[in-house]
């Protein structure tokens, strides 16, 4: 993690008539912010910024089982970056792409969405009649609850921490929490909506299938199936194309000039991909909090007309109408936080306080030790969007094999062996894949999940490749004419 002070210069100023963008993307834990210049020899990132957005908040209304983040802590986050890079290269941005964690929901009330004030670097906003964000991560909707909405007319099941699901789940749990705010979106929608002062928010196809209820083909919302169950058909956003312009900025921001174009939010994920894949016979996996195998579908491939809520690999819209085959699992460096904050808390409780960073440092040394186990662990502590209902689970344990060492051993083979379950190696040969980039922040300081995604995917691996959505989200506005 880069300084909290400072951002990273990491190549040469943008010369005058460069063209410069910014790209922008805010993650489920971290708002990261990138300068990105076109030169002869292509893009060049000059300068980058990451801050943490400690933007975890209870959630009053769903419990244990909500996950929800203060907008505030967001856009402080934000703001924070932006101050960070130096004046002379922000006042030669011309384009602004923005990307994010999709599937949650934002709410807020047009026209009183956010406040501008003048500061040191120019304008910034901070959010006003905003509510809380309702992260991918929210587990408010049970199965129960899932199976009693309608059928969604689109080759994408719904799930909970999407937000026509959440939207749903206030309809019948809370309706009066919906009645102050006129116009949703997923957080980097906000963000847009405010910079460009939409009416109405602009949301891509991209964001808007993450939502679900959108059909791909037609590029609209299931709008006959909600009206007929009553959902607020006007908190749905205008949809359009990955690279669309949403609109111009009708004022600087932190010295970005006045009138600079800003494009419709992005899918960080699809962002993520594009930063690195350059290749067709590409794959990507990608390990942070959460955990994505992908590869591209062959051009002109149209997906299912309708859901197949068994199956663990779903189809994304891409850019320029195509796909990418994404197995999705929602356990990937988050279960190895669960495991280290249960020794942490196991240690504390046998009167030993350790930090954290200690802990993972350790396991991870005395695995790199231990090459191999009996010991088998099933690591989905947080369910599958295609199973929601499964747990997590240990077999095949025997006094000898109950180390420190096995232990984070097994763990680490178990999430890399449930990807590989929901997207077999078989699968990659048929697809063409020759090799695989590897990336994320839980799989780049991870030797021993590196070592297991070798075992499971006899494929070559190239490790270091950026992978990096703020990139992405510069990249698509670049090349986009």
């Amino acid at each position: 993690m880069m300084a909290d002070n400072q951002a990273i210069d990491l190549g040469p100023c943008a010369t005058p008539g460069t063209v410069c963008v910014l790209g922008i993307d805010l993650g489920t834990t971290s708002v990261k912010a990138a300068l990105v210049v076109e030169t002869e020899q292509g893009q060049i990132v000059t300068q980058s910024c990451s801050r943490e957005t400690q933007a975890q908040s209870d959630s009053p209304a769903a419990g244990a089982q909500g996950m929800e983040q203060d907008v505030q802590r967001i856009i402080n986050a934000l703001n924070e970056c932006l101050a960070a890079f130096p004046q002379e290269h922000l006042q030669r941005v011309s384009r602004i792409g923005i990307s994010g964690q999709m599937h949650g929901v934002v709410f807020w009330k047009t026209n009183q969405g956010c406040k501008w004030a003048e500061s040191g670097t120019g304008h910034t906003f901070q959010p006003g009649e905003v509510s809380h964000l309702i992260t991918w991560q929210d587990g408010r909707c049970s199965s129960s609850f899932l199976s009693s909405l309608p059928q969604p007319q689109s080759h994408l099941s719904v799930a909970t921490g999407f937000g026509c699901a959440t939207i749903y789940w206030y309809l019948k749990n809370s309706p009066d929490f919906l009645k102050p705010y006129d116009a949703a979106g997923t957080i980097h929608d906000y963000v847009v909506a405010m910079l460009c002062d939409l009416e109405r928010p602009l949301m891509s196809v991209q964001n808007a299938a993450s939502w679900g209820y959108f059909n791909c083909r037609s590029k609209s919302w299931n709008t006959e199936i909600l009206r007929e169950s009553g959902f607020p058909l006007d908190l749905l956003p205008e949809v359009g194309d990955p690279g669309d312009i949403a609109g111009r900025m009708p004022h600087d921001w932190h010295g970005i000039p006045k009138g600079t174009e800003v494009g419709v939010a992005l899918g960080d994920f699809q962002c993520s991909v594009y930063s690195c894949m350059t290749e067709r016979t590409d794959a990507v996996l990608n390990i942070s909090t959460s955990a994505q195998l992908t590869v591209p579908m062959p051009l002109g491939f149209q997906p299912p007309e309708t859901p197949d809520s068994l199956s663990a690999v779903a189809y994304f819209p891409y850019f320029d109408g195509n796909y990418l085959a994404v197995a999705a699992s929602l356990n990937g460096g988050n279960v190895l936080a669960t495991f280290v904050d249960m020794l942490a808390r196991w240690m504390a409780e046998l009167g030993c306080e350790v930090l954290e960073s200690n802990v993972y440092t350790q396991m991870i040394n005395a695995a790199v030790t231990q090459n191999d186990t009996r010991l088998s662990i099933c690591p989905t502590v947080f369910g599958e969007r295609h199973m929601p209902e499964q747990l997590a689970s240990v077999t095949s344990i025997t006094a000898s094999d109950l180390s420190l060492g096995h232990v984070t051993r097994a763990l680490c083979h178990g999430i890399i062996q449930n990807l590989r379950s929901m997207l077999p190696f078989q699968d990659l040969k048929e697809a063409g894949v020759k090799r695989i980039l590897g990336s994320g922040s839980a799989l780049s300081r991870n030797e021993v999940l590196k070592q297991e995604v070798e075992k499971l995917f006899p494929l070559p691996v190239i490790y270091g490749k950026d992978v990096d959505a703020a990139v992405g989200a510069a990249m698509v506005m670049l090349h986009r004419r």
